[in-house]
């Protein structure tokens, strides 16, 4: 797969004004696609649901902050990080009152073979972090990730999925969850990539399903030195908790592409 010299060519190429440009922010947009691409990537996305709470009637705000950096261990072996850290404005989720605050953060590893084809995948640990704030959990949770995917010539398939089971004897969110998001993504030769995914959960504790379907529409462009991936999507809400979001959501994000050192 078209790793790191892929982002290099894109870096200097414009500055140089020759004609690959094109090609190399389509090969970018579609290694961005993979989220096991070993590119460092800053995303920021942002996301707004509604109908929160025991009256349907709460807003959420959720700004991610979710740095993704990869690590070439050997010649046969990546590890790729990802740790997302929301900071989450909600009003009415309990009626009358509004929150505010970093919400706890979720940290996942996958360790993944080089040189697989076009078939990529990865397993390892995650961990969510408590905040202890206002919009936290207050538990300690673990578990296990992996991700599977395929990239056959402009398409992107694959799944992404993890569970997380408290780590306390007396836990104050009792934690015991499965998470799966499939997803597919045709990226363009302009450096356009649609997409549609979910980003599924289901609470044993609960017994309860949190369904949302996602699409979205994003272009690569260049701000100064660096690619920028922008993205605008909407989702509904196929089925939630009693106290979860209902209908549609929205969705804003910019992943700042950054160059790797050798």
């Amino acid at each position: 797969m078209r790793r790191s010299h892929t982002l290099m060519g894109l870096l200097f190429a414009a500055s140089a004004g020759t004609t690959t440009v094109a090609d190399e922010a389509s090969d970018l947009a579609q290694e961005l696609a993979n989220p096991l691409a070993a590119i460092v990537s800053v995303p920021f996305q942002l996301n707004h649901d509604e109908n929160l709470g025991v009256s349907d009637q709460g807003s959420r705000t959720t700004l991610n902050f979710q740095p993704v950096v990869p690590f070439q261990l050997n010649d046969d072996l990546n590890l790729i990080t990802r740790t997302i850290i929301p900071y989450i404005w909600q009003e009415d989720v309990v009626p009358g009152t509004r929150q505010e605050g970093f919400g706890d953060i979720l940290f996942s590893a996958w360790f993944s073979p080089i040189g697989t084809g076009d078939i990529t995948w990865g397993v390892g640990p995650v961990v969510r972090f408590p905040t202890f704030s206002d919009v936290s959990s207050d538990t300690w949770a673990a578990g296990i990730t992996g991700i599977a995917l395929r990239q056959t010539g402009p398409w992107t398939y694959g799944a992404l999925a993890n569970h997380l089971w408290d780590l306390e004897s007396n836990p104050d969110t009792p934690t015991n969850v499965s998470f799966v998001q499939p997803f597919l993504a045709y990226s363009t030769e302009g450096a356009w990539t649609y997409s549609l995914q979910s980003e599924s959960a289901y609470d044993w504790e609960t017994d309860a399903w949190a369904v949302p379907i996602n699409a979205s529409v994003s272009k690569l462009v260049q701000w100064g030195a660096l690619p920028v991936n922008l993205q605008a999507g909407a989702g509904y809400w196929l089925e939630a908790p009693e106290v979860g979001a209902e209908g549609v959501r929205l969705r804003l994000q910019a992943q700042v592409v950054l160059p790797r050192g050798r």
